[in-house]
């Protein structure tokens, strides 16, 4: 098989099971704290292989999950673009953090990402202005980072994604 077929494989694999994580239901006394999937796949892929995901394959991602949750689309496109360009600005860096530090990196990076996309809303006029309890989905996606980043590491060497 062509290592080069099989590496994209791979990559839109893990990108398909992390939409569909995005979207499993949640009791609404839980949505605030579900991780962001797509947002964890794509800093991971764009720490891993910078010449492979970029700002482009971002935007597409991003537009995939601004049509999955029915929002305006380029929402989730544009700030997954800037997450993405921040993580490869910062890759070879963060190749180096230890896991902690990583998942600190991940914590500023999702936060980022939800004040991003909940400020677009309230400007948009398609959400009110609350409370920030909706970065508590910053906080679960840290914590599960390093597991998150043990598992695709291991899926990425087993196929040999390069």
């Amino acid at each position: 098989m062509n290592q080069g077929a099989s590496g994209r494989w791979v990559i839109f694999l893990s990108f398909f099971v992390a939409y569909l994580l995005a979207i499993v239901p949640f009791p609404e006394w839980a949505m605030n704290y579900r991780p962001q999937w797509v947002a964890m796949v794509l800093i991971y892929w764009a720490m891993a292989l910078p010449y492979r995901v970029g700002i482009g394959f971002a935007w597409m991602a991003g537009l995939m999950m601004d049509i999955l949750e029915g929002s305006l689309l380029g929402l989730n496109a544009l700030a997954l673009a800037i997450i993405a360009y921040i993580t490869l600005s910062l890759h070879q860096r963060l190749r180096m953090f230890s896991s902690l530090q990583q998942s600190g990196v991940v914590l500023a990076l999702i936060g980022l990402h939800l004040m991003m996309t909940h400020w677009m809303k309230i400007a948009t006029e398609q959400a009110v202005a609350s409370s920030l309890l909706f970065l508590l989905g910053a906080l679960s996606s840290a914590f599960i980072w390093p597991w998150m980043f043990v598992l695709l590491r291991q899926m990425r060497r087993s196929f040999g994604v390069r």
